[in-house]
């Protein structure tokens, strides 16, 4: 039995450009390919990427992961040892950030109409509302805040879900992006800022190249936000701030 690269992306969870990464490093190579060239994944690649993904979770580099699964002299045993001694120390102080990933000034938080139950289902055990107030005090007299509460009270729960889907895909493709070790400054990085950018003036209020360089800012100086990005991959918040401000700079060049 094997299965396409769309189907297996499906059972794990991941995006197929994600898929496509890890064949492209050799971290998780398809063990068949079709007479046109289409992957095909057996029983042991799958076993192997859910051995990738078991890393990833706990914050592995791709590098260690393919050490780990690759290397016969490695004890996975000593490496979860580090890990959990790393990880331990994160933990409480991630737990009680978790609940602030929510985008106070893209005004998530603002006019969402949902019951506990669908809030719960899209957004899990981030609290929508918890700084609702504080976005308020800090932008509730700006243009931008009213226009995003606008917009957001006319989203219904598939709308959310749309929305959080677009993150989560923007978030592995950036996360594999900084794995990779693509520079900030390159096309690629800055093209992935470039849509961030439209994402927010798609579904919140326009974002002026200039307040998205406050943004970029924002990002490493708010532990809030910095914790968000950082979620994704251990330094991906800095990686996108210098990738946001060669963004905003080729763009606004004279």
């Amino acid at each position: 039995m094997s299965y396409s690269v769309g189907q297996v992306a499906g059972f794990a969870g991941v995006t197929v450009r994600t898929l496509h990464h890890y064949d492209e490093i050799g971290l998780l190579v398809p063990s068949e390919r079709t007479y046109a060239g289409h992957r095909r994944y057996g029983d042991t690649d799958l076993d192997r990427l859910q051995q990738i993904l078991f890393y990833r979770e706990l914050g592995f580099p791709l590098d260690e992961v393919a050490a780990l699964l690759d290397d016969p002299d490695a004890d996975p045993r000593t490496h979860l040892r580090r890990q959990y001694d790393l990880l331990s120390a994160r933990i409480e102080k991630l737990q009680k950030m978790a609940a602030a990933v929510e985008h106070a000034l893209e005004a998530r938080t603002m006019g969402i109409d949902l019951t506990p139950e669908e809030r719960f289902e899209v957004f899990g055990d981030k609290d929508p509302e918890r700084y609702a107030e504080e976005a308020e005090q800090r932008w509730g007299g700006t243009e931008a805040y009213a226009e995003s509460r606008r917009r957001a009270a006319t989203y219904t729960k598939e709308d959310w879900k749309r929305i959080q889907a677009e993150v989560d895909d923007w978030g592995e493709r950036y996360a594999a992006l900084v794995a990779a070790g693509e520079r900030p400054v390159g096309e690629a990085a800055m093209d992935l800022a470039e849509e961030h950018r439209r994402h927010i003036g798609r579904y919140y209020f326009e974002v002026p190249y200039e307040m998205h360089r406050c943004f970029a800012e924002m990002y490493v100086s708010d532990e809030r936000f910095k914790a968000f990005y950082d979620a994704m991959r251990p330094g991906l918040a800095e990686h996108l701030r210098e990738a946001i401000l060669a963004n905003a700079d080729r763009h606004t060049a004279s």
